[in-house]
């Protein structure tokens, strides 16, 4: 039997290896989160986030982007609805380095939680976690769009991002892994290729008006294979693959599909290009 065919037996029946969900965080932290600083610096500057922003950040993770933001003036609130581990780590980052003019505010749930009514509207909102890859992405981030806008000043700008077309993005071919390994009956959160319109539906649906968009490259560079194996794991984009099979069998056909971007000295080189895409408040 070889290992292609694993993903034709039924889903993973035995117990599922835990997973360190502290460990996956710092993973997050430490390794990929990095990988998205043009990203944020791109938006960062055409908005022109600075000194009397106020920003909210939907999905905030680790709390990289917030930093950053912040180191620009802008009095930022952060909210994460899903991993208390990254936001952990984001209150270890910002917290510390809060000061009196450039507030940081870090808030486990929903944006609802984050709510102030004696606090100026927001005047800039971020998503900057990529959508588009997992079934559930739409669903998720239409529901932090929903209960955020409200809470937005009319006209204020809502930034949504997504990664780019699958031919423009190396990392594609390593993602497909999770796609095939998770390719079973009733398996949740199964990866998909990003599609074109995708954050642009999402933002209509939620009552936003397209205001522009832009392309970003976001290069991944790991400083080997055990670093790219765990910097991509801490996506959570594997999780369904390892549901469905197990983390062996993960990890040996992320490797595999790894090994066309490693270079002679080891280290990992994979081109992408990330959207944005800018929606208004009504």
């Amino acid at each position: 039997m070889t290992p292609t065919l694993v993903r034709q037996h039924p889903p993973h029946a035995g117990e599922i290896p835990r997973v360190d969900p502290y460990a996956r965080a710092r993973d997050w932290s430490e390794i990929q989160e990095r990988m998205l600083v043009p990203l944020f610096e791109a938006v960062h500057a055409r908005l022109e986030v600075a000194a009397g922003t106020r920003l909210l950040g939907l999905g905030c993770g680790s709390g990289l982007a917030l930093l950053m933001a912040s180191a620009r003036g802008a009095h930022v609130t952060g909210v994460e609805p899903g991993c208390p581990e990254r936001l952990a780590l984001a209150r270890e980052r910002l917290l510390p380095r809060a000061r009196a003019r450039a507030a940081v505010r870090l808030v486990h749930g929903s944006p609802r939680d984050a709510a102030d009514p004696q606090a100026p509207a927001f005047s800039v909102v971020t998503a900057f976690e990529p959508v588009g890859c997992r079934d559930g992405d739409a669903e998720r981030l239409g529901g932090l769009l929903r209960a955020a806008v409200p809470l937005a000043a009319p006209g204020a700008p809502v930034v949504l991002t997504g990664w780019g077309p699958p031919e423009r993005c190396a990392t594609t071919s390593v993602l497909r892994v999770a796609g095939h390994l998770a390719d079973s009956p009733g398996a949740q959160d199964r990866w998909r290729s990003a599609r074109r319109d995708d954050l642009e539906d999402i933002a209509e649906r939620a009552g936003l008006r397209v205001d522009g968009s832009g392309r970003v490259s976001c290069p991944f560079g790991y400083a080997d294979l055990d670093s790219a194996v765990r910097g991509l794991l801490s996506t959570g984009l594997f999780d369904a693959a390892i549901t469905a099979t197990d983390q062996a069998q993960v990890d040996k056909e992320m490797a595999e599909a790894l090994h066309p971007y490693a270079r002679p000295d080891g280290t990992v080189w994979m081109p992408n290009v990330f959207r944005y895409l800018i929606a208004r408040v009504p």
